[in-house]
């Protein structure tokens, strides 16, 4: 039965997963690559991006980072992860933060409130835009994936929708040995634990603990 699961999503010890004022120089915020240090050096990583994979770290980092594509058939994103335009689309000359090529290789299903014709781009991603809300995209990342899981890419505010729905069967963070102190917080004003949701597994990494959470049931 196809899953719907966050993966290798970062987060601080304070609980924010995205630094403050995130814009085109900053996409993930200011700070935010901080939350991302657990991944850049492992080997998945540097060959996903071209950066010469077999010079990457291959520990546990690692393996959770391949674990987080294992069986994917389609992917939702919120309309902040696909880009840093706002309001309608002036054009179609925006095509992502990826190149080319992005790392996804299947449909990708992105929230937005604002229409916009398929993009099909290299390595099999296309990315579709969904208008009609997080139960919409779901029903429609469901049918594309063929039997296979969804994975949620994010950002913060997309993931807190899908959570408060209780439409997420699997979470995995990787908690940073960080303060951030400011940004995008995961867990304000969520009780994940009235919500349904436990903590299963718990995998200390180089850089990052893993922490599993799923719905309970």
């Amino acid at each position: 039965m196809s899953k719907l699961r966050v993966q290798s999503f970062s987060v601080s010890l304070d609980g924010f997963s995205a630094g403050p004022a995130q814009d085109l120089q900053n996409p993930l915020g200011v700070r935010g690559p901080e939350l991302m240090e657990w991944v850049f050096p492992t080997r998945f990583f540097r060959a996903m991006h071209g950066d010469g994979g077999s010079e990457g770290e291959t520990g546990i980092d690692n393996s959770m980072a391949e674990e987080g594509f294992a069986n994917l058939g389609a992917w939702i994103l919120g309309r902040n992860m696909f880009g840093p335009v706002r309001g309608p689309w002036p054009d179609d000359s925006w095509k992502g933060w990826w190149g080319d090529e992005p790392p996804y290789h299947t449909p990708v299903f992105v929230l937005t409130h604002h229409p916009r014709e398929p993009l099909a781009m290299k390595g099999g991603t296309e990315f579709r835009f969904v208008t009609e809300g997080i139960h919409a995209a779901l029903q429609q990342a469901k049918a594309a994936a063929g039997g296979r899981d969804v994975r949620l890419g994010g950002g913060v505010s997309t993931v807190r929708q899908y959570l408060q729905a209780g439409l997420i069967d699997e979470l995995h963070l990787a908690v940073r040995p960080v303060l951030m102190g400011s940004g995008e917080n995961l867990f304000q004003g969520l009780d994940l634990h009235a919500l349904g949701y436990e903590c299963h597994r718990s995998v200390a990494g180089e850089r990052a603990t893993h922490v599993f959470l799923r719905k309970r049931g």
